[in-house]
């Protein structure tokens, strides 16, 4: 809400009581004189230097004041400044309106009032009807100004609203992260270069800029997995949790990936952390809670109740390390809380290792149910899913999420009330630090390089060898990758890595860079990311062959249909390259002569067998294709009703992404050494241009005669084929 819009607010309040002559005034006195004698008798009406001048003009700054007043001006934290700072600070604090942080003192036209006095009745949990009153045509004027006397009105008949008194106003911030995944330094340990898009020496700065003393800091889990985190498990402290030691967090809830390496592991790292571990439904072995469910803190007379869980989808992931404890149900456990201590804390807070929605079709692995079952939470912190929530409301309850790698941190105020029964959550507010603007903190740095250089050195270890020759060929053309003309051992070896750790009969993988390689000779660990270089997760889900048809299509609309005349295969200037997956495990051709939708033909198993529409199977692909295409209803590929199943998301997460796969493949199923190998199992048709032709235009492109045209926008190579006309 804007300043036009405040005073439009307050406006709406007054003029409901205002533009009337009451009833009640005395023959003979002027209209306005009950409504004075009412606010001279209580002392609730601000003086702007006019004194009781009936026709004087109300300004912002008495409004508010008068509002503060009104409430028995309460305690509130305000800068010095104009007279009518402490009122600016509570409003601030506690109404529901945009604007204020750029607040001028001026004229509040009827419209700024209306909506202000709206905001407080609407922070205060009563009725604002009936305190504005229009013309006889019932108009309020919202342009026009307030005069005092009207606000004098509009004041007595706020008189007769249930109003609750607060004593005292408190900001309580709560600084939230998730999904940090080992990302201590501005570097990425699998490219081995930096990265300064989040890192918990930057959420140093961000936290130092923020704190005040009424602040919690808060983390929902997954901190010792991916970026190379695994190397440091046997350190007696991990850099991640000194790093978060160090930043004094309040309250860190184990993530899923916290149980991939046993439960001997992670009870070190939880007797390692300062901060209170909560985790309130996995019982260890002897049936004992590995921690507490909850804890309350109390900031500055404040009690806040602060309960912790991780999903229960647990078990799926790391079975085996959680065979001998018990896993229970996250919003079972929450309830039971909140019967237990919502009586002798005035703020609840969940802080919960769960995305927003319920994951496998498993009810209440998703904070949505949660705040179903438990609508008594203030504030959930969600995190899993590593999508980034700056506030939405489930059932009444505020909930945020945050982003992985450290990029972004929630940043949320509960305003409270105190009253003689306690403290009230008047207002709730969010906001989403993306953390790529802040500089790492300097202390954090110091603290941190030793393990910096470490992981920098251990990224150049060498896993393996590539033998004779590399996995992706040359170009035939400089500007036109081979990889995605042609099946390549490049392509080959990504797809048969997904299918070897998740065991399924096919998998898709794309080319996310024009040109990534793998060359003869040594391999070194950052290698993966030559020919991998984005932090994917692998996933494995089930679908049908129809509905497998229809991804490989979507996917071939990379290519632009080839025309008569055409001596090069071009591609879609409106699909990027990392959105076209060549496949494994079936073969196929791609009839670039067809239009988009029908070129996918002579699709078979690899024994010749023709893949059948009603025939079910696992597919692997990595977290993205899933997440953004395959298992979105109604979205590019299915309709409604006609998506692929998920069947296990971050495959074998213990190790890492497809990157970090990738590399223990080599190192430990391939026996360290690797040969480009090609089974040839797709390739383009449809394109009969001539092949001296062809061969001409190669020659002239490479010579510099003829250029490839790229995308407006520079992101899409090859847009444009080269024909028989453009020869030289």
């Amino acid at each position: 809400m804007n300043l036009k819009k405040l005073s439009s607010l307050l406006l709406s309040l007054v003029m409901v009581l205002s533009l009337t002559v009451p009833a009640m005034a005395a023959e003979g006195d002027p209209w306005y004189a009950e409504a004075q004698a009412y606010v001279t008798e209580k002392g609730i009406m601000a003086d702007d230097g006019n004194g009781f001048d009936p026709d004087a003009p109300v300004t912002r700054a008495a409004v508010l004041q008068t509002l503060y007043n009104l409430e028995g001006k309460p305690v509130v934290e305000a800068e010095e400044g104009d007279w009518y700072a402490d009122a600016l600070a509570w409003a601030k604090a506690t109404l529901p309106v945009e604007g204020l942080d750029s607040f001028e003192e001026g004229v509040a036209d009827r419209g700024s009032v209306k909506g202000l006095l709206e905001a407080y009745a609407e922070s205060r949990d009563f009725t604002a009807d009936g305190l504005m009153i229009g013309d006889e045509n019932g108009d309020l004027m919202l342009d026009k100004s307030l005069t005092r006397a009207e606000f004098a009105q509009i004041l007595m008949r706020l008189g007769d609203r249930p109003i609750p008194a607060y004593s005292e106003i408190m900001d309580l911030q709560i600084l939230a992260t998730s999904d940090l995944h080992g990302k201590f330094m501005p570097w990425d340990y699998a490219l081995n270069e930096a990265s300064a898009s989040g890192s918990v020496a930057q959420l140093a700065t961000a936290v130092k800029s923020l704190r005040t003393e009424n602040t919690i800091l808060v983390d929902a889990g997954d901190t010792i997995q991916d970026n190379s985190a695994d190397i440091f498990l046997d350190e007696e402290v991990h850099p991640m949790i000194q790093a978060m030691n160090a930043m004094n967090y309040d309250v860190w809830v184990t993530g899923n990936h916290e149980y991939n390496y046993g439960m001997d592991l992670l009870k070190k790292v939880i007797a390692s952390q300062n901060a209170k571990t909560l985790v309130g439904n996995v019982l260890d072995e002897d049936g004992k809670p590995i921690a507490d469910g909850y804890t309350i803190i109390e900031k500055n007379g404040v009690k806040i109740g602060v309960i912790g869980m991780v999903t229960q989808n647990i078990t799926r992931w790391d079975a085996v390390n959680l065979a001998k404890c018990t896993v229970t149900d996250p919003v079972e456990e929450s309830r039971k809380l909140i019967d237990e201590i919502g009586d002798d804390v005035d703020v609840l807070i969940a802080v919960m290792h769960m995305g927003l929605e319920n994951e496998y079709g498993v009810a209440n692995s998703g904070v949505t149910d949660l705040a179903e079952a438990c609508p008594e939470f203030d504030l959930i912190v969600a995190s899993h899913e590593h999508m980034q929530v700056e506030g939405t409301e489930l059932n009444g309850v505020l909930t945020v999420e945050n982003k992985n790698m450290a990029q972004t941190m929630s940043e949320i105020h509960l305003y409270l009330g105190k009253t003689e029964e306690g403290w009230d959550v008047i207002r709730r507010t969010s906001k989403t630090h993306q953390i790529k603007e802040y500089e790492a903190d300097a202390d954090m740095v110091a603290l941190l390089t030793p393990y910096d250089e470490y992981a920098q050195n251990d990224a150049k270890t060498v896993i393996g060898k590539l033998e004779g020759g590399n996995l992706a060929p040359e170009n035939e053309i400089a500007d036109i990758p081979a990889a995605q003309v042609m099946d390549t051992a490049m392509i080959d070896l990504i797809n048969e890595v997904q299918m070897y750790y998740t065991g399924a009969p096919v998998s898709a993988a794309a080319l996310f860079t024009m040109n990534a390689n793998l060359k003869e000779g040594d391999i070194h660990k950052s290698d993966a990311s030559l020919i991998y270089k984005y932090t994917n997760t692998l996933y494995k889900v089930k679908m049908n062959g129809a509905q497998l048809r229809k991804f490989m299509e979507w996917s071939a609309n990379y290519y632009n249909q080839y025309q008569p005349g055409d001596l090069t295969i071009s591609f879609n200037p409106d699909v990027r390259a990392y959105n076209y997956d060549m496949f494994a495990g079936v073969n196929y051709d791609i009839d670039i002569s067809k239009p988009a939708g029908e070129r996918i033909v002579n699709l078979t198993w690899p024994d010749g067998t023709p893949v059948a529409d009603d025939e079910v199977f696992e597919v692997a692909v990595n977290n993205y294709r899933a997440n953004s295409h395959l298992l979105v209803p109604g979205g590019e590929i299915y309709d409604e009703g006609d998506t692929p199943e998920l069947l296990e998301m971050d495959v074998r997460g213990d190790i890492g992404g497809v990157r970090e796969l990738i590399g223990d493949y080599i190192r430990n199923v391939k026996g360290g050494t690797i040969t480009p190998e090609v089974d040839n199992n797709w390739k383009i048709i449809g394109n009969d241009w001539d092949e001296e032709l062809h061969q001409k235009a190669v020659e002239q492109i490479a010579a510099g005669e003829l250029t490839i045209p790229v995308s407006d926008d520079g992101r899409t190579p090859n847009v444009k084929a080269i024909t028989e006309s453009d020869l030289k």
